[in-house]
């Protein structure tokens, strides 16, 4: 009861900060905090993992929604719904089919790299709230980033000490009183002084009462422009609807998809004036004068400062003119659970949105076991994976049906559950309904709620993410991991806000690597040190063993893939060791042999044979030699020369082969 009540008084304020993040009116993220909690806490399988919307999941979902809608539409929220439901049935199905082994294919150092990126852009993203500015939302995030800090100039005073007023409280309560719900005070005490001090200020006027023409003429063409993008919007869906229902070889659908690739271009084109337009507009500072008809005219501010009350555009009522004299707050909240809808199915923005769908899937399969591993360490709770699979997936399909967007495990909720005595996952079922007890009868007073004290929150909570000494050790075990690490960092930031992108080609170049690797094992002949055991002749510095045949390690399993590699280590091998008569491989690395790795012995040997040498191998594992005695391999190569030991086969050899000197290794 007591891990319920004080996780929900973190997960009020941090969905709704969430929900910002994914471009959703805040209500979203106390719909995302109630039915999909339950359902996974009771499917799921660690009692400690608390489930609902994470900064993660929600920048990707607001970054793959942003080229199919305009946030804050109806289409916005409905393909974010849309994409819960994917999320929820590609999870279901790949924790049914037992495939969590997916998750391997991301190694740390990608997964490093991505999180430290990902909790960096995040948390930048967020810094336009801070300023009070905007943000254009376009394909690269960087320059998005450049356009916010242009505006530092402009910033207003009031937003940025709610900012990091909260920042510093938290940092504050977390240290001096780490049990207190320091997330639900800031927002109570922020609250409170937003609305005692009227953080918000907002005023609808009309384009006449604009004084200067030219600043008029921008505003209205921004108008224009706005209305004209919605068309546009609604135009492509028109087109879309006729081409689903139309044969593909159908002469007419040629030419709407030529109508459409034309709306499309428009779109981008007026995207892209929108996002300077709409700063410029915003950069534009007025201050009111009084007029004889009693009604307000804007001109533009003599003086402007961060604490000078000026009035900027903030958008659009209908055809009225929205401005803002001070900072941006929550504002209303509609009160009531979320209705049952069947999330809206359309073929072509699920084609768009699944391979995204499939990414987050993972990703936030990926947050959540490593959040489960992380607690059951230290509880011994045993990890399941797969089940752990089914709850996230279930927890995200029953969620789109009540207006619900992708939720996963939060670390954050889930190590303060641990740490204040949670037993079993009843205690997320308790934070749910105290969700519900929000949603039904508080909502109202968290109008004045700033929207820098909810970006200070979300930023309090993904810097804490941000680990560079796993990448510093990533490099110092193995250069190559250190290489991975970076590069997934660096593309991850690139590439944002299409994060998924960042983690694809880490994930690309961890499998090249690990193929470049397996395509040439290492492999060495061996000598003797002084102690007698085998070791590497040129790593150690030691004389071979002998001059009449050789001992040869292979570190590697012998397949497909470097089979080729296998022949021209044996035969570079021999290309030393001129009176060589026999090569001897040691196969204790060799885990695995397959058709091109017999069929390889099975030439070598018989070229070997050729030039009067004998091929023998030594300690051999069960399954490669059972994979030998499938194939008939002993026959072509003697039954006498697959021997068990490597000290055995040495010794038949010297017997074989004597030689009283011993070239040195230079």
């Amino acid at each position: 009861m007591i891990a319920g009540i004080t996780i929900a008084m973190i997960l009020v304020p941090q969905s709704m900060a969430y929900a910002s993040l994914a471009g959703l009116p805040v209500v979203y993220g106390l719909y995302a905090s109630f039915l999909p909690v339950i359902v996974a806490s009771l499917w799921g399988a660690s009692r400690f993992l608390h489930t609902g919307p994470v900064a993660m999941l929600s920048l990707m979902s607001a970054a793959a929604i942003e080229p199919l809608a305009s946030r804050g539409s109806e289409e916005f929220i409905q393909f974010s719904v849309l994409l819960a439901l994917l999320v929820g049935i590609l999870r279901l199905a790949l924790g049914v089919f037992r495939m969590g082994v997916l998750i391997n294919l991301a190694s740390h150092p990608v997964i490093v790299g991505f999180t430290n990126a990902a909790a960096l852009i995040i948390g930048l993203s967020l810094l336009s709230s801070f300023l009070g500015v905007p943000m254009p939302r376009s394909d690269s995030f960087l320059t998005d980033l450049s356009f916010v800090i242009r505006q530092i100039p402009i910033t207003h005073g009031p937003t940025l000490l709610f900012g990091l007023g909260t920042l510093v409280a938290l940092y504050w309560l977390r240290k001096q009183f780490p049990n207190f719900p320091g997330v639900l005070i800031v927002v109570i005490v922020g609250i409170l002084i937003s609305a005692g001090f009227g953080l918000e200020k907002i005023e609808t006027i009309s384009p006449q009462q604009i004084a200067d023409t030219e600043v008029r003429a921008q505003f209205n063409k921004l108008m224009a422009d706005e209305a004209r993008l919605k068309q546009l919007k609604n135009e492509q869906k028109l087109i879309y609807d006729k081409l689903a229902r139309l044969e593909e070889d159908d002469r007419q659908s040629y030419r709407l998809q030529a109508n459409l690739l034309q709306l499309l271009g428009e779109e981008s084109s007026l995207k892209h004036s929108l996002y300077r337009d709409r700063i410029d507009a915003h950069a534009i500072a007025l201050s009111p004068e009084s007029t004889d008809e009693g009604e307000a005219s804007y001109s533009i501010a003599a003086e402007t400062g961060p604490f000078v009350t000026v009035w900027r555009w903030e958008g659009y009522s209908g055809d009225k003119i929205r401005l803002s004299g001070g900072g941006a707050v929550v504002g209303t909240i509609p009160s009531g659970l979320p209705g049952f809808s069947i999330p809206m199915i359309d073929i072509g923005i699920i084609t768009d949105l699944f391979a995204v769908a499939f990414i987050m899937a993972m990703i936030g399969f990926m947050e959540a076991t490593s959040i489960s591993r992380a607690l059951a360490a230290k509880t011994r709770e045993k990890l399941k994976p797969n089940q752990e699979l089914i709850g996230q997936g279930l927890a995200n399909i029953v969620g789109s049906f009540f207006q619900s967007y992708t939720v996963s495990g939060s670390f954050s909720r889930s190590a303060v559950a641990a740490r204040v005595g949670a037993q079993t996952g009843f205690y997320a079922v308790i934070s749910a309904f105290a969700v519900l007890l929000v949603i039904l009868f508080l909502t109202e007073y968290l109008y004045h709620l700033p929207k820098a004290v909810l970006a200070a929150i979300v930023m309090s909570a993904v810097f804490g993410l941000i680990d560079y000494k796993s990448m510093v050790h990533s490099w110092k075990v193995r250069r190559t991991d250190g290489i991975v690490s970076v590069l997934t960092f660096v593309t991850t930031l690139i590439m944002a806000p299409k994060l998924a992108n960042g983690v694809l080609v880490g994930v690309a170049f961890t499998v090249f690597l690990f193929l470049a690797g397996t395509m040439k094992p290492r492999s060495e002949v061996l000598g003797r040190n002084a102690k007698g055991s085998l070791v590497g002749a040129i790593s150690h510095d030691v004389a071979p063993i002998s001059e009449n045949f050789v001992v040869m390690r292979f570190d590697g399993s012998l397949v497909f893939i470097n089979a080729a590699h296998f022949e021209q280590a044996v035969l570079k091998s021999l290309s030393e060791f001129p009176n060589a008569r026999a090569i001897l491989i040691i196969g204790h690395s060799i885990n695995r042999v397959d058709a091109s790795g017999v069929e390889k012995l099975r030439a070598l040997n018989r070229d070997l044979q050729a030039a009067g040498i004998t091929l023998v191998l030594a300690g051999l594992k069960k399954q490669v030699v059972q994979a030998l005695e499938r194939a008939d391999l002993q026959q072509d190569l003697g039954e006498e020369n697959i021997i068990p030991s490597t000290a055995t086969a040495i010794k038949i050899l010297e017997e074989r082969f004597p030689e009283p000197h011993v070239r040195q290794v230079i």
